[in-house]
Parts: structure tokens; sequence; C-alpha cells
């Protein structure tokens, strides 16, 4: 499956938009096939999560949702401890890479009738992602914001970086910062947003950074573009609110037919 890349260019229209591991419900819990359907209703409930990864054999996959509990058990009269998972899991199974961009896995859930991917990292699974994801996944105000980022690790903070905020939204941010930050580095990214002076240090994981030569017409480097990705940690829900907002505000206004 193809991964989406990260420029950034000159025009907002070519940065980074929401990527799928923005809004994926992180971690898949797998069970063989063998396991009863109470059992794993238990794990359903117990770890919160939309569905079970189910392994039936070493090349056999399917899903199991609670969905499939209550049509293909409860509304057939079935003993959920006598029926066992490979019975009523789905498959195949779907998936889809962190890295791509939300339009991708709508056009996957399209094409396939997916209601549910499974979220993979170079092919191994990472998280689950629902329709209902999709559906409430926030859209990033484009804005020129300064910033300062700086790395964080087991051993304190580290030094703070200039960095300019490209695109917002409550659950994370494309930023350009000429300071080196690979994927999966641990950043907190301080912020003034204007007009009611708010301002937030947000850590967050860098998703993925790119930092391609910006060629002139002759093939001459004439600068970099360095693009940033960054996946906001959960945040309190008065700072989620007041991002959310500032960001609503100013989204671009849909222009009213003449």
């Amino acid at each position: 499956m193809t991964k989406a890349g990260y420029m950034l260019r000159d025009k907002p229209s070519h940065y980074a938009t929401s990527m799928v591991a923005h809004m994926m419900t992180p971690g898949v819990v797998q069970v063989p096939g063998d396991v009863s359907v109470s059992e794993a209703a238990l794990l359903i409930d117990r770890e919160r999560i939309p569905c079970l990864l189910v392994k039936d054999s070493d090349t056999t996959f399917g899903i199991m949702t609670s969905g499939d509990i209550v049509k293909k058990v409860v509304a057939q009269g079935l003993e959920p401890h006598d029926v066992e998972v490979r019975a009523i899991m789905s498959k195949p199974v779907h998936s889809i890479e962190c890295d791509q961009i939300l339009d991708d896995a709508a056009s996957v859930m399209s094409s396939t009738g997916a209601s549910l991917l499974i979220v993979t990292k170079q092919g191994q699974p990472v998280g689950i992602l629902t329709a209902r994801d999709l559906a409430l996944a926030p859209k990033r105000c484009e804005t020129c914001l300064p910033a300062t980022i700086r790395v964080t690790n087991g051993d304190g903070e580290g030094a703070k970086h200039t960095a300019t905020i490209r695109q917002l939204s409550h659950v994370g941010a494309f930023i350009e910062s000429r300071t080196l930050l690979l994927p999966g580095t641990t950043v907190v990214l301080s912020f003034l947003l204007p007009g009611g002076d708010l301002s937030f240090s947000v850590r967050g994981t860098i998703l993925n950074s790119s930092y391609e030569p910006d060629l002139s017409e002759t093939g001459g480097v004439i600068g970099i573009n360095p693009g940033v990705d960054i996946q906001f940690a959960p945040l309190p829900s008065s700072d989620e609110s007041k991002i959310r907002a500032w960001v609503l505000q100013n989204l671009p206004r849909t222009s009213e037919p003449s």
C-alpha cells in the first residue's frame, strides 16, 4: 500500500493533511480463533476497544466486533461460552499504514465496504480506525503561528528551537522547523493563540518529517522545505476546548452560492 509523503511547499494547499495515526485507537488485541465468545466479550469491554484481531491460523485472520456478538450469537439464541470466535469473525481483514492520509482510509472503506480498518506500521498492527473516527476527524486550520519546540527524554527537557505552525488542530500540528526531528521523538510544542492571548505547551510525538530540497527552474537548490508532523498527547479538556474553538473560528468560510 502506497505511503503518503509529507513535504512542505510554497502554497498552503500542499501542507500535510491529517493522517491515519492522528485518529486511530492505539493498540490491537489479538486472540486465537478457539477463544470463546464470552471471553472475547470480556476482553473488548475491559480494554475498551472496538474489535479483536482473530488469528485462526498462520495465514487466516479475522475481526470480531461487539456487533458480531449481538447479530451472530445473542440474536441466534446461542450460548456465548459454547461458540468460538472463529465461527463469528469477519474476513478478510482490511488494513492501512499509519502514515497514510485519512482520505486514503476513506477510499479503502468505500471500495471494500469495511467500517473498520486495522492500522499497521511497516506491516505490524498498531491500532484501529473506524468509520466513526473518520466522521469525527478534525479539520486543520492553516495558519502561521510562531512557536518553540524542544525534545524531551527521560533525563529532562532539551534546548528550545524556533518553529512555525502551518496547520493546527486539537489533535496535532504541522510545523516548519530547521531542527532535525526524527519520527518517534517526543517533543513539547509551545505557542500562543492570537485573539485571546492563550498560551499552550503541548506534548506530542513526531509522526513524520521531511527535509526536501526546494529546486529552482534550472535545477539548483535554493532552500530547504522542512516539514514536521506532530501528534499531540491527550490534552486537558480545557486546553482541548480552547484550541478546538480557535481552529473552528479560523477555518475558511464556505462561500455561499450567488
